[in-house]
């Protein structure tokens, strides 16, 4: 006769913490050892801080470059990893069948969502660092509360992961990969990230300061190149953008 605890310990799934974590350290290595995603999430921003940092390629008024372009090009960080990134990555796993794969595992779809959320934050957290490290060897001077700064980069996280997905979740992934690119072409151009927003029309310039990159780039510059306190203002538009965002990607989002 066996005893009681002889097959112990019994099969069945992990806590639900440990499982999220063991997902978000994956998505975090794939999204490390892709090299694309790396050129994309990290090298580009670099160069582009070198580059517009050393050459007087685009007329940023007063000051030093260094200065003005640390924090759109932080901002740029954000947008690359949490919607050009995860859009194109979320979006050959669900054509691939990953996501409908990992829909029916002990893991719940918010987990998954939580742990690519995580894996998002820790590869942001990464390019924060460098980008620092790079921008204090140019001479930037930082200025502002680090609070206001980690809740805009927060925010803008949110709100690009939720646009994110809603565009990986409805469309093929072809069309996610060559959109997504696209788009963070363009926002790089008229986001306010290495162009100020007044070298637009005026016209021009109120529709694309509502942009969340611009928002977030605007942010950041008000809190570390002027001082500022937090920019409750842009704060809440980010906020708008997020909810907008995370619902849309949570009603429309198609998991195969």
């Amino acid at each position: 006769m066996v005893s009681a605890g002889t097959y112990s310990p019994a099969p069945g799934a992990a806590p639900l913490w440990r499982m999220i974590g063991t997902q978000a350290a994956l998505e975090t290595r794939m999204l490390l050892r892709n090299g694309e995603q790396l050129l994309l999430t990290v090298v580009i921003p670099t160069l582009l801080l070198v580059l517009f940092s050393s050459v007087d390629v685009v007329e940023l008024g007063g000051g030093a470059r260094v200065d003005f372009l640390t924090p759109g090009i932080l901002a740029l960080a954000v947008l690359s990893t949490a919607f050009t990134g995860q859009a194109i990555a979320t979006g050959f796993e669900r054509r691939y069948g990953v996501l409908k794969r990992l829909g029916v595992s002990p893991l719940p779809r918010w987990g998954l969502m939580a742990a690519k959320t995580c894996s998002v934050l820790v590869v942001e957290a990464l390019q924060v660092m460098l980008l620092t490290v790079v921008a204090l060897a140019l001479g930037w001077s930082p200025h502002g509360d680090p609070v206001a700064v980690a809740l805009l980069l927060l925010l803008g996280t949110a709100a690009f992961s939720g646009l994110g997905l809603l565009l990986a979740g409805t469309v093929r992934a072809e069309a996610t990969l060559a959109a997504a690119n696209l788009i963070f072409v363009l926002l790089l151009v008229g986001g306010g990230v290495v162009v100020p927003l007044d070298r637009f029309p005026d016209g021009v310039q109120s529709v694309l300061g509502l942009l969340p990159i611009s928002v977030l780039s605007d942010g950041l510059r008000e809190v570390l190149q002027h001082g500022a306190g937090v920019p409750w203002g842009g704060l809440g538009v980010l906020a708008a953008w997020a909810v907008a965002g995370l619902a849309a990607a949570a009603a429309f989002f198609k998991w195969e």
